[in-house]
């Protein structure tokens, strides 16, 4: 019976060490914490997000860097099946807005729970505090895989090796690249790593700051690079101290992550995309029309929340205490404008102590896709965050975490 070790106790690497022991193989699960999945634990908002129920090529789009990689894993290992293994391990599920499951109890600790019956139950041996500090290889030209060095200098030895330590973000529960740097040893590539899934800084923070706290829902946002489109899409964003935030924000900055190391880009906010310009003027015609002895800031509660209309009127020009009956035609085509391309210069992103995923990491031309064999390293296998792997917000991330977890404990058990 082959021994497998799996390094990193979150999602990725449960079900790698499930995986492995359902295959056969005597699994010890390595965490440096002192419990299982402490990322897990605060995702979603502490609710765990853990997939999404949308179908898997839906799932397979929804990736942002190498998708093509994880058609292999995406077929080992679906959303159906990971929505299987938690409900029959005591922790049903439901599905919400946007195909995105969640446990019914709305507590994250409920998968964590079901993920550790099942390891228990496949019979994986879990040592906690249990932090490596080196991966051990034999000697000469294949440099096999023999173990593990752990941080009080102790060795375990086994024939196979999965690596599911995560990337950067969320340092606090234990993501802090360690898996990287011991990867680097044995010569991985680590492409450059990115804050992804997070929110925007704005070179505007006064203004960003007088409306922290304002939530815009139905909105459209484009993320422009002078006159190229980036990033566009229809959502629900917020305001912050810093710059915006929210479920849009987070989806664009899982792309403009690269541009935006090299230089500033354009944040357009289009308040009532339903409407064409065209139609926005006449609708704004007959807000007007029973209103002609008010000041335009006094005129605009019906199309924009009240602490957004100074902001509006200040972008698109005009006076704020002009007289509606005084308005002209090009004044109003000046609001369309302003409410159609409420615009902002984004400066960057916020960091991984903010960031829900990690873009970048291992680089996957070194991984066998088939396997999540390392390519360098015979018996090495990597899963989840670690990858140079990354998706839109959604589930969709962690399903990442499952399929290639799965993929990885089975053939370190087989091969």
């Amino acid at each position: 019976m082959a021994r497998v070790i799996v390094v990193g106790g979150g999602a990725a690497g449960c079900i790698a060490a499930l995986s492995a022991a359902q295959s056969g193989a005597d699994t010890i699960l390595l965490e440096q914490n002192e419990k299982l999945g402490k990322k897990l634990f605060i995702t979603g908002k502490g609710r765990c997000n853990l997939t999404n129920a949308a179908d898997m090529r839906t799932i397979q789009e929804q990736v942002v860097s190498n998708g093509r990689f994880l058609y292999s894993a995406f077929r080992a290992y679906s959303n159906r099946d990971v929505m299987q293994c938690i409900e029959s391990n005591g922790c049903p599920l439901k599905v919400e807005r946007g195909g995105r499951v969640f446990p019914v109890s709305d507590h994250s600790s409920d998968v964590i729970a079901a993920l550790e019956r099942a390891l228990r139950k496949a019979g994986v041996r879990i040592c906690l505090h249990a932090a490596v500090k080196e991966l051990l290889c034999e000697d000469g030209e294949t440099r096999r895989i023999t173990g593990v060095c752990l941080a009080d200098g102790s060795v375990l030895k086994a024939e196979r090796v999965i690596v599911a330590t995560g990337g950067l973000s969320y340092p606090s529960t234990g993501s802090t690249g360690e898996g990287h740097r011991m990867l680097r040893q044995w010569g991985h590539c680590v492409t450059e790593l990115y804050p992804s899934l997070t929110p925007l800084v704005l070179r505007e923070q006064p203004i960003a700051a007088s409306l922290m706290g304002l939530s815009l829902k139905h909105v459209a946002i484009r993320i422009l690079d002078e006159k190229k489109e980036r990033f566009s899409s229809f959502g629900e964003m917020l305001f912050t101290h810093f710059g915006v935030s929210g479920p849009v924000i987070l989806s664009a900055s899982a792309v403009i992550g690269p541009q935006l190391k090299k230089k500033n880009l354009r944040l357009e906010i289009d308040m009532k995309p339903a409407l064409s310009e065209e139609q926005l003027d006449q609708r704004l015609l007959r807000d007007f029309s029973g209103q002609q002895n008010r000041n335009l800031s006094n005129a605009l509660s019906d199309l924009f929340p009240a602490r957004l209309i100074p902001e509006v009127i200040r972008q698109s020009g005009v006076e704020p205490d002009r007289k509606i009956r005084d308005m002209t035609r090009e004044e109003r085509g000046r609001m369309v404008q302003a409410s159609k391309h409420l615009s902002y210069t984004v400066t960057g992103l916020r960091g991984f102590q903010e960031a829900i995923i990690t873009k970048g990491g291992i680089d996957v031309k070194e991984v066998n896709p088939s396997t999540m064999e390392s390519k360098r390293v015979p018996g090495l296998y990597l899963a989840g965050e670690l990858l140079d792997l990354d998706a839109m917000t959604g589930g969709f991330n962690l399903q990442i975490a499952w399929s290639t977890g799965y993929l990885a404990g089975m053939h370190a058990a087989l091969d």
